[in-house]
């Protein structure tokens, strides 16, 4: 802690950047490890790897058109109102999907078939003020008219994603301070599975090129780097994990290429709501400041971030990386979180179906927030993990690789053909 503090007073002194991240040179390719120049002077090291590829399997028999192809077919139909007065309206109008999702978890429950979600209080207002509600004395408002409607009516072919398959790729996608490192569990387990998977570290993490300027570390910025390997990378079936501040990122990839993302996993993601950096936050400190404080930093995310703080942990802490960046783009990244776009509305139109994966010790984010994401998310279920925090796939990995493989090899039950109507006898 005493080197932190004094490395941060003569930065003061000095004016000189501390920690400066750049590309590790010793860092080979052959490892697995390719260096993707996204843009001029902005290079991303990615982690590939799957296995090694086999002769062509003869294709599958094709289904007997008379009775059609039914498998893995679900019907997504979801009218979303957004009215004046800050109120978000979601109708679920079509029940078998998210039915199918909540008999695999074990549930019994119908899901609602309308959900109504406050955006925004409005100034003055008091009580519920929804479409028809009722007012103080009794009697009922004049419907509000919607600010606008959106209308979703689909169908989608979910299908199970099997290891060895050629057209499946998985996307694992890290959060603030974290790097393709704290995937080691996930991304050695599923290639021995034998599946594709491609892991980057975000500029200014691990072994990515960090620019020092703050508008390189914005949400935009970073979701157009995630655009350019997805879109090197992509095959016909895309399955993204992400973890933290990673989701948005996912939840961006998946609104943008609704056609080749075929299922999302979020892990303590939190929230559907629009991201907005903190005015008062210690983040928004000079970065010699942050640089002094590192030290104190890294311990409360080791305290707030895994369920306990042994030595086990914090050799994961150090394995993974996690937290290890320097103090400028620390701060540029907290900074530049915002994301208006991604707001309830946003999320609700995801059609993929998603898990949500949930460490219960997380003091990051409340179990609450991504509850809130089950109920806007058309296609979705929630699974807690009680030992877990807020890296649970560090501390929990092969409960976590347990979930995500039941998760990528699940598929819905067939949708009833309709039945021909019957015809009226001649007389």
């Amino acid at each position: 802690m005493l080197t932190g503090v004094t490395d941060g007073i003569f930065c003061c002194l000095l004016g000189a950047p501390p920690n400066t991240v750049g590309p590790l040179e010793s860092v080979e390719s052959s490892d697995g490890y390719t260096f993707v120049e996204v843009k001029p002077g902005r290079v991303l090291r990615v982690k590939h790897a799957g296995p090694t590829p086999a002769p062509t399997p003869p294709p599958p028999p094709a289904p007997d058109a008379a009775q059609g192809d039914r498998s893995g077919l679900v019907r997504c139909q979801r009218r979303i109102t957004v009215y004046r007065n800050g109120r978000l309206l979601v109708e679920n109008l079509g029940r078998a999907p998210r039915a199918d999702l909540l008999h695999w978890q074990n549930s019994s429950g119908e899901p609602p078939t309308a959900l109504e979600v406050e955006l925004a209080e409005p100034a003055g207002s008091e009580g519920r003020s929804g479409p028809g509600s009722l007012g103080s004395s009794g009697r009922r408002r004049r419907a509000r008219r919607p600010k606008r409607t959106i209308h979703i009516d689909c169908e989608k072919r979910i299908t199970s994603c099997k290891g060895a398959q050629a057209d499946v790729v998985l996307f694992f996608i890290h959060g603030v301070g974290g790097s393709l490192a704290i995937w080691k569990e996930q991304l050695d387990f599923f290639v021995r599975l034998g599946y594709e998977v491609v892991a980057p570290d975000l500029a200014g993490h691990g072994a990515s090129s960090a620019p020092q300027v703050a508008a390189a570390y914005t949400f935009y910025a970073l979701a157009e780097d995630m655009r350019a390997i997805f879109k090197r990378y992509a095959k016909k079936r895309n399955v993204l994990i992400g973890h933290s501040y990673g989701v948005s990122f996912c939840t961006f990839l998946a609104h943008e290429y609704p056609d080749l993302v075929h299922k999302v996993i979020m892990i303590n993601g939190g929230g559907p709501t629009a991201l907005e950096p903190s005015i008062c936050s210690i983040f928004n400190m000079p970065t010699c400041v942050l640089h002094c404080l590192s030290p104190c930093l890294a311990w409360s995310f080791l305290k707030a971030g895994f369920a306990r703080q042994g030595a086990k942990e914090k050799q994961l802490l150090k394995e993974g990386n996690a937290f290890n960046v320097s103090s400028f783009v620390l701060r540029a990244m907290m900074s530049g979180q915002y994301w208006p776009e991604g707001d309830e509305v946003y999320h609700a139109e995801l059609t993929v179906p998603v898990l949500l994966v949930h460490g219960m010790h997380d003091k990051f984010v409340p179990v609450e927030e991504d509850q809130r994401m089950a109920e806007i998310l058309l296609l979705a279920f929630l699974k807690l993990i009680e030992e877990g925090s807020h890296m649970v796939m560090l501390e929990c990995p092969e409960t976590v690789n347990t979930l995500l493989h039941e998760f990528l090899l699940w598929e819905p039950e067939p949708m009833p053909q309709a039945l021909p109507a019957p015809q009226e006898e001649k007389k």
